[in-house]
């Protein structure tokens, strides 16, 4: 991350181990030793960002792309590749395809097609009804979670998960569909209290009852 996040992020969660990435020395060392790398939330748009991610990019890891990570693969040109997961909502997959997000939420299949097409990998639309498609399966549709998890952070946490899991699985389609399936399980479980005021930190703290189920 970047240095000038570490004390904050470290303060809230000390469980966290933070790497500032003051070069591209540390970056490269920090790649070569993880199993999955999941990129953009946080990252921002800025000449460091953009550097970041194209190191990133140029790594063979499995990838969990999210945020603005998206929004600057959007920027192009950036070539397909299988080992990644891509998830965006729709606005995030109207930049990807050039389109409206109107577009996009008129035939959410056709649009999870078109991404799958342009950048290969796996693909999560979020959403109502949650897509989840590769070019290799039938798409997905996630019929758990509820409006009150449209809120702040909540797509952060869906990437955590996913990349948790594929760490664990090492395959990004199960990774993909069980990470939107708990997310929302979690979601609901949270719910049970009333979707007004959900938070993101609230479907974080159940997730890990239901990765246990």
């Amino acid at each position: 991350m970047a240095p000038e996040n570490v004390s904050a992020i470290a303060a809230g969660r000390p469980e966290l181990i933070c790497l500032p990435l003051t070069g591209e020395d540390v970056l490269n060392e920090a790649l070569e030793r993880a199993s999955v790398v999941a990129v953009g939330p946080g990252l921002g748009q800025s000449a460091w960002a953009r550097s970041a991610l194209t190191r990133v990019l140029q790594s063979e890891k499995p990838l969990v792309v999210d945020a603005d990570a998206l929004n600057l693969v959007a920027e192009g040109p950036a070539a397909a590749r299988e080992n990644w997961i891509l998830t965006p909502h729709p606005g995030e997959a109207a930049r990807l395809l050039s389109i409206s997000t109107d577009e996009v939420q008129r035939d959410r299949l056709t649009a999870l097609d078109r991404l799958i097409e342009r950048y290969h990998g796996t693909i999560v639309l979020k959403g109502a009804g949650t897509l989840v498609g590769s070019s290799s399966h039938t798409p997905g549709l996630c019929e758990r979670g509820n409006p009150g998890m449209a809120s702040a952070g909540m797509g952060d946490v869906l990437t955590g998960a996913i990349a948790g899991i594929l760490a664990q699985c090492r395959d990004p389609w199960l990774a993909a569909r069980a990470g939107v399936l708990v997310h929302a399980i979690a979601g609901d479980a949270v719910a049970r209290g009333g979707e007004r005021g959900l938070l993101a930190g609230d479907v974080a703290r159940e997730l890990h009852h239901c990765v246990n189920l």
